[in-house]
């Protein structure tokens, strides 16, 4: 793999740059959508952030020029993201929605759907979100029991969700439903949009250890949902779910991106720590910096990998799961050396300036290694359908067992 720019990526990278210097005071900074607290003026100055970089061709280039799309490439939205990184511009508030929501209406949504939805979820004019967990159901998706009954006005949904993220400032989401109970449980799911604002949708946020409330509960009391609104066929939402959970893998970790603080702060952080440390500490922490670093450089051409082939036509598959592993991993580790960098302070560090995120981080990545699967059956996944391995068949892993179909 050549990482040198071509001429026509090097002319797209300088256009990025001066376009990112001439709208610097119209965009939010921060370290990604996934350690900001999702306060109301937050999430609008991040809607606003990413309405200027769609309106400046930033956002969804590689998406069908139709609904609202660039039409470019892979390998050009790669050097837009190195630019966004570079710049510290923080990362879309319309995440679920661009690495999971949008990609499952644009395969399996109608005409009519992708013409309604896909330019404003682009543009952050609407923000989506993703019900698929619950209380019961959480790895071991397909036992959901949130059911849906057609009948003459449409269908009728009742149940709760759980761990929704942002649902409490969503617009839609898409929704996945039982329709036949007495179908195989992976044969009787149907996927749905959810108007998030429909009568009978009620939000509750919940309190997460980092302080935040990106999570949310859902609870859906006879919500009626037009069959228009449905994603793919009836009792085919398993297959629609499928193309959901394998874009998420590719959102959360299997770009080459990085999650949670990047490893560009993580080194002007050592930089300034470093010196403070005895001599001991001092060598732990360096060779803990270098083991990050060539960790967080595996991930990014691992993703490049995955990215390359989804310019030759493929499409997000189990391979994924090792970038979603890694990427998780890196950030784990990150904030766990940015925490022990700052020693005893670290006890202070909501009162210093800056240092608050490293805690921040380290209590916000577990609930990222939930997203899109917990990391044992991403394990899983990649030992059946990548290496090849023989199943798992133990009956106390019913959950590995639903997720590796």
């Amino acid at each position: 793999m050549d990482f040198d720019d071509t001429p026509d990526q090097a002319r797209l990278r300088a256009s990025v740059r001066t376009f990112l210097t001439e709208h610097d005071h119209e965009l939010a900074h921060g370290d990604g959508a996934y350690l900001e607290e999702p306060g109301t003026d937050r999430v609008e100055a991040l809607r606003r952030t990413q309405a200027v970089l769609f309106d400046g061709g930033l956002i969804g280039l590689t998406w069908p020029s139709e609904y609202g799309g660039g039409g470019g490439t892979n390998a050009q939205q790669a050097v837009v993201n190195e630019e966004l990184h570079r710049a510290r511009i923080a990362g879309p508030i319309g995440h679920v929605g661009l690495g999971m929501c949008g990609p499952t209406v644009l395969r399996h949504g109608s005409e009519d759907q992708k013409q309604r939805y896909i330019r404003r979820l682009l543009r952050a004019d609407d923000l989506w979100c993703q019900l698929f967990s619950e209380p019961g159901s959480g790895s071991d998706l397909a036992a959901l029991r949130t059911k849906a009954v057609l009948q003459d006005d449409g269908w009728h949904i009742q149940g709760q969700k759980v761990w929704t993220t942002l649902a409490q400032h969503s617009r839609y989401g898409i929704l996945l439903c039982r329709t036949n109970p007495d179908a195989p449980r992976h044969r009787g799911l149907t996927m749905f949009v959810l108007d998030m604002h429909a009568p009978g949708v009620t939000v509750r946020p919940l309190r997460q250890m980092n302080g935040h409330q990106s999570f949310n509960e859902v609870f859906l009391d006879d919500v009626v949902i037009d069959d228009s609104e449905r994603l793919g066929d009836v009792d085919d939402g398993w297959r629609v779910a499928l193309t959901t959970l394998m874009n998420e893998r590719m959102a959360v970790g299997g770009g080459g991106g990085e999650i949670g603080i990047r490893s560009d702060a993580l080194v002007a952080h050592a930089a300034e720590r470093l010196p403070h440390l005895d001599e001991d500490r001092r060598v732990l922490a360096v060779q803990s910096l270098g083991r990050v670093l060539v960790e967080s450089l595996a991930a990014r051409y691992t993703g490049y990998r995955l990215q390359t082939s989804l310019e030759k036509g493929g499409r997000p598959g189990p391979e994924a799961s090792a970038g979603k592993l890694t990427a998780v991993r890196v950030a784990h580790a990150t904030a766990d050396l940015g925490q022990r960098l700052l020693g005893d302070e670290a006890v202070l560090a909501r009162s210093s300036e800056g240092d608050w995120r490293w805690a921040t981080s380290q209590a916000s990545t577990p609930g990222i290694a939930l997203a899109g699967g917990a990391d044992e059956i991403l394990r899983n996944i990649l030992g059946e359908r990548v290496l090849g391995l023989a199943p798992d068949r133990s009956p106390a892993t019913p959950s590995k067992q639903a997720e590796s179909r």
